[in-house]
């Protein structure tokens, strides 16, 4: 997000997400055909992936490049790894996948963790002061970053959701790299209708960070991802995107010298803790089940609620 956000400046946002999707996707292809993935076929396995295209290629990347252009990378980035917790509701709505108290508690944490890791000492003054948001008339809203971002982080949890039965007609990897074509050509095609060559102001650095967004941020981490989704527990799976801005902060620690403060740090541990209890949840969950003091709480329960049933007759 780093990389799209220092290109930017020197050209449309909307192409920089274009420029992200189709060259990796095609790359996504090229590996699945030296693989021998079988290409989709039939109107329904098109269907899938044109509705994967327009949700996950075209509206994601469409508003995020729109929200990163309007807000820092930092809130950027917590905006958009919230998304785990729209991926439980839905899940749990639409496949009966089971979240449990474990679970949401994972979710609040990493909520907490990377808001902490993102926005650093900048969460103690949102804490601590009435936020620039309220009275805003709506139309306002679309002026600022953070209304794009949240759209974007539901249109991700929403493709995260399509991918389960997508996968009943298309190979997962083979869906992957054309979702990413299809929905990054109207990316490309628009801008450039407004602006003839909106790679002409580009620097040589912005190449490079370009070349970074398209391997790394989009061919490589949406493979490995959308195979896993179509298998796993999306919730589960999903979770491990709160592991991004830890990498990012460890990373830019190692190799950049930055510093740390210490609610960035407390919120890396928060990310991990998070991550864990997300994870292993039943694990956790059949281990509650059998403490004493977890047996107490139930009978208690129980008699309240025997209780209130008796005087409601």
């Amino acid at each position: 997000m780093v990389a799209m956000k220092e290109v930017m400046p020197h050209t449309s946002p909307l192409w920089v997400a274009g420029v992200r999707l189709v060259p990796a996707g095609l790359l996504v292809l090229v590996v699945a055909i030296a693989r021998g993935k079988p290409q989709p076929t039939g109107l329904r396995a098109w269907g899938w992936i044109a509705l994967f295209a327009l949700v996950d290629g075209f509206l994601f990347q469409g508003l995020l490049a729109t929200g990163l252009s309007k807000t820092g990378a930092g809130l950027g980035s917590v905006m958009i790894d919230s998304q785990p917790l729209a991926v439980a509701l839905l899940s749990r709505w639409l496949y009966g996948e089971r979240v449990g108290g474990w679970g949401w508690l994972g979710l609040f944490l990493g909520l907490v963790g990377i808001s902490s890791i993102g926005l650093g000492d900048d969460l103690l003054t949102l804490l601590q002061q009435p936020t620039a948001w309220q009275g805003m008339p709506w139309g306002q809203w679309w002026q600022r970053g953070e209304l794009w971002m949240l759209l974007a982080a539901l249109s991700m949890a929403v493709g995260t959701i399509l991918m389960r039965p997508l996968a009943n007609h298309a190979d997962p990897v083979v869906a992957t790299g054309w979702h990413m074509v299809l929905g990054g050509l109207p990316l490309l095609i628009w801008p450039s209708l407004n602006t003839p060559a909106p790679w002409a102001a580009l620097q040589g650095s912005d190449l490079l960070h370009l070349g970074y967004a398209t391997l790394f941020g989009s061919a490589l981490s949406y493979g490995v991802f959308f195979y896993f989704a179509a298998k796993g527990n999306l919730t589960s799976l999903s979770a491990l995107t709160f592991l991004t801005p830890v990498f990012a902060l460890t990373f830019g620690h190692w190799f950049l010298g930055e510093t740390l403060s210490q609610v960035q740090l407390l919120g890396v541990g928060l990310t991990l803790v998070s991550i864990y209890l997300i994870n292993q949840r039943q694990v956790l969950g059949q281990w509650w089940q059998q403490l004493p003091l977890s047996t107490r709480l139930r009978e208690s329960a129980t008699s309240v609620s025997v209780k209130v049933v008796d005087q409601m007759k």
